[in-house]
Formats: C-alpha cells, structure tokens, sequence
C-alpha cells in the first residue's frame, strides 16, 4: 500500500520529470478471469475498477492528461457476446460514475470513430464530454473504436479536404488533425499482460514516448503499480533523437 511519503515523492518526480500525459494499453482481462475460474465478463468489470483506481493515481500524482485504449477498431472481431457486453459496460461504466467523477473534476473525451456506435451509445458519450467539458482536473481520453492506421487514413482524407498542398504538409499540420489534437503526445506508454506489441496504438503520437512492460494484467493494476511505471520513467534517459 503505497504511503503518503511516497505519494509525495512520486508527485515530485512527475514535477521533475515534466510527465504531463500516461498512456495505457489495457490489456489481460480475459487471461486473468481465465486464470481465476471466471467469464470473461467479470474480467471486464474487474477492469473498470482498475481504470478508477488509476484515474486516482493520475490525480494524487498530479498527471494531467490519462488516455487508456479500451476498444480497437479491431475488437468487432471478438465474438457478438463480448462486443456487445462491453459496448453495454462502457454504457453502464459512464452512465454510474459520471458524477463522480465529474465532482473531482474529471474532463472525459474520447478518441476514434465513434459513429460506428449506437446512436443511443453516442449519446452516452456526447453527454458525459458535454457534463465534464469545463472542468480543471484530469483530463481522460477513452479510445473507443479506435485505430492508429485508421486515425491517420481520417487524418490524411481531412488534410485533402482541406485542399491544402503537398508543400504545405508538415508534423505539426499532421498532429494537429489527429484525434488527439489538443493534448500533448504520451510521455510514458504502459502495458500490461506482458505482451511486447503496441497493437495499432498511438502509432503517431508515441514516436518519443518511453514504454513500460509489466506482467500484471489490467485487472490487477493499481496505484503502486502506477507508482513503479513513474519511478521506472524517472530512471530513463529521454534524448529525443539527439
């Protein structure tokens, strides 16, 4: 159980260290209801807890900027069951913790396609960016139907749109018709299960990012485990190319 010293001294390392955005690729669910006798169901459910949880470390730490990569645009795969379960939990998720979370001062937003959800589905979700637009606190980006090739197909087709020329095309230009164009690229990329892939994950925006692997799965991630990424980031040395 991390102590309030250490909660300050992790809170100091964020500062030294200019962390400003944690990415998560949440992975593990289904191996650790698997490896506990569970449906594959409980291990979503155990995962929001874990989402929560780390929610709260980004606040006690002081990082302001969480996104986490809940649904990929390769997910519809999975079996009817499972997409519809955690289309039905993110519902759920959003419509039971939305005052909570709006009262710390949450700034919910989410990164995809999402019109190839359910209108009653986008509502959900336009409603919870529309209740928590103006708050101050952490700012969490769920990637939902997300894709990294296929954010930057969207970005591509938005730039012609635009009729903008090949000579005008630059990073900046490209950043700034991602979906995530109004918070800075991840500082630190986490993954948990163990798995060495990124899984179409930020592709653009994780180009200087520094990666933590853990072992744990998703269900299992808590603010210690935050804790250990962070002090791990502050063990790297960021050179940026140079």
């Amino acid at each position: 159980m991390i102590t309030l010293e250490k909660e300050l001294n992790i809170s100091e390392i964020v500062k030294s260290t200019d962390l400003k955005h944690v990415a998560i690729i949440m992975d593990g669910n289904r191996r650790w209801a698997k490896e506990h006798a569970l449906p594959s169901a409980m291990g979503h459910k155990k995962g929001v807890d874990a989402l929560k949880e780390s929610l709260r470390a980004c606040n006690d730490f002081g990082v302001k900027y969480l996104t986490v990569y809940a649904f990929s645009t390769e997910n519809w795969n999975r079996k009817k069951e499972e997409v519809d379960f955690l289309m039905e939990l993110l519902a759920l998720t959003l419509q039971n913790e939305l005052a909570e979370m709006n009262s710390q001062g949450v700034v919910i937003n989410f990164i995809g396609d999402i019109t190839k959800l359910s209108p009653k589905l986008q509502k959900i979700l336009a409603n919870s960016v529309e209740t928590t637009k103006n708050n101050t606190g952490v700012n969490l980006q769920i990637a939902f139907n997300y894709g990294a090739r296929d954010e930057l197909v969207h970005a591509v087709k938005s730039i012609v749109s635009k009729g903008i020329s090949p000579d005008e095309i630059t990073e900046d230009l490209i950043s700034q018709n991602l979906y995530t164009k109004n918070i800075p690229d991840p500082d630190l990329l986490i993954r948990t299960g163990g798995e060495m892939r990124i899984s179409n994950y930020l592709l653009w925006q994780i180009a200087y990012s520094e990666i933590y692997i853990t072992k744990q799965y998703w269900p299992e991630f808590n603010k210690d485990s935050m804790a250990l990424a962070i002090q791990e980031f502050h063990n790297r040395q960021r050179r940026f190319g140079k």
